[in-house]
């Protein structure tokens, strides 16, 4: 068989090696084909996003003292988005591309998308990489950054009215410093559009899989992973790790400038982290339902079909073993009947234990708990370490 273009390039499938960021980065020297060189991308963006707000507070001094109320060492928020969460936002790329590269190697190897649909595949892999390459698409999310995320929601919604580092006093209330241009003109649009491009990119990989999930696919209800050998998929959650951790980590920074500084307290927030919690689940999770009407489907399939054969079969193994259908010489003991009964008995519960999309609960749970991880610590403040672990041990043993 000859094999297309889209076929060759199967190999190297990725959601994020494509885009003029990322040949901006090459060109530059941050990044490989590949996506190597991440330690350097990494701190090199972080210095661009955080240095500046350091140099240009001190220059007002306004890093640990001053007149501000929030002086820029001692806002969390800043440091967490910064230094934590934006790099997080740029490895994730690597893992995410070194883990969901064999994706397209899965669905071919399998035999999942049947030799008559491999045209509208390789026409599905065409499209989502002239969309995560296109050019007007990343030029939009900068202007979404911009006239949304800046000049309407950062702006009106989220600058502090009190005196802040980024902040000075005005005759109106309050104007930005320095630092508080370049934390509204460039710190704040580049972690809002690394964060943006990454919704992009999943609602890509959704259209993709609907696309894939719109094709006659090979799905076999027996298979042992329960989504007709689509399970595979699944992993695919873990890919996206630090991008739950990521969101976690903005949240908690956030919260804790609250708390040390505003005397709120962490259950006031039970809200926003159940948020942040379900919202991260949809990114992850939502793609992967788009094959529940093809699962639904193979189900009903699959129940009719083994249904029919386990009537069949019953019938014979009642008129044979209980009916006096068996010869006097033939021993039960042994008899490969008993086996294939069982057998039989055993597809027939997988099948009807499909589940309606490759989600597992191990994949949940996991996700949930990586979300939380950077709001854990807050609990100490609302309780002393030692009840804090007397009650974790008190759930665990």
């Amino acid at each position: 068989m000859i094999s297309t273009p889209a076929a060759q390039e199967s190999p190297d499938f990725s959601l994020v090696l494509g885009g003029p960021l990322y040949q901006l980065f090459r060109r530059a020297h941050l990044a490989g084909e590949a996506l190597e060189l991440a330690r350097r991308r990494i701190v090199t963006i972080s210095l661009v996003a955080w240095l500046p707000l350091l140099v240009l507070s001190a220059l007002h001094g306004q890093v640990l003292g001053g007149s501000s109320a929030m002086p820029f060492l001692l806002d969390i928020e800043v440091h967490v988005r910064f230094l934590v969460a934006l790099p997080l936002l740029i490895a994730a790329e690597l893992i995410v591309h070194q883990r969901m590269r064999f994706v397209l190697k899965h669905f071919e190897g399998r035999a999942i998308v049947p030799e008559r649909a491999r045209a509208r595949f390789d026409a599905a892999i065409a499209s989502l990489f002239r969309l995560r390459n296109s050019v007007l698409a990343e030029v939009l999310l900068v202007v979404a950054v911009y006239g949304v995320g800046i000049l309407l929601i950062w702006r009106f919604y989220t600058v502090l009215d009190t005196s802040s580092w980024y902040t000075e006093p005005a005759v109106a209330g309050s104007k930005l410093s320095l630092a508080g241009l370049w934390y509204e003109y460039v710190s704040m649009p580049l972690f809002q559009f690394l964060l943006l491009r990454w919704y992009f990119r999943i609602v890509l990989w959704t259209r993709f899989l609907w696309q894939v999930s719109r094709i006659e696919l090979s799905l076999i209800p027996t298979h042992p992973d329960r989504v007709g050998g689509l399970g595979f998929l699944a992993n695919t959650a873990y890919a996206f790790m630090p991008l739950a951790l990521a969101h976690g980590a903005v949240l908690s920074g956030m919260i804790a400038n609250r708390i040390f500084h505003f005397a709120a307290s962490l259950p006031e927030f039970k809200v926003e982290i159940l948020i942040i919690v379900v919202l991260v689940q949809l990114l992850v999770f939502a793609p992967l339902f788009v094959f529940a009407g093809r699962l639904a489907q193979a189900k009903r399939a699959g129940l009719s079909e083994y249904g029919a054969l386990a009537e069949r079969y019953v019938r014979e193994f009642d008129g044979k073993w209980l009916r006096g259908g068996a010869s006097r010489d033939e021993p039960l003991v042994g008899s490969a009947d008993i086996q294939s009964l069982a057998d039989l008995g055993n597809s027939f519960e997988i099948v009807q234990g499909m589940r309606l999309a490759p989600v597992t609960r191990d994949a949940i749970v996991r996700l949930g708990a990586v979300t939380l991880i950077p709001i854990a610590p807050l609990l100490l403040t609302i309780m002393p370490l030692e009840e804090l672990l007397k009650r974790l041990f008190g759930m665990l043993f």
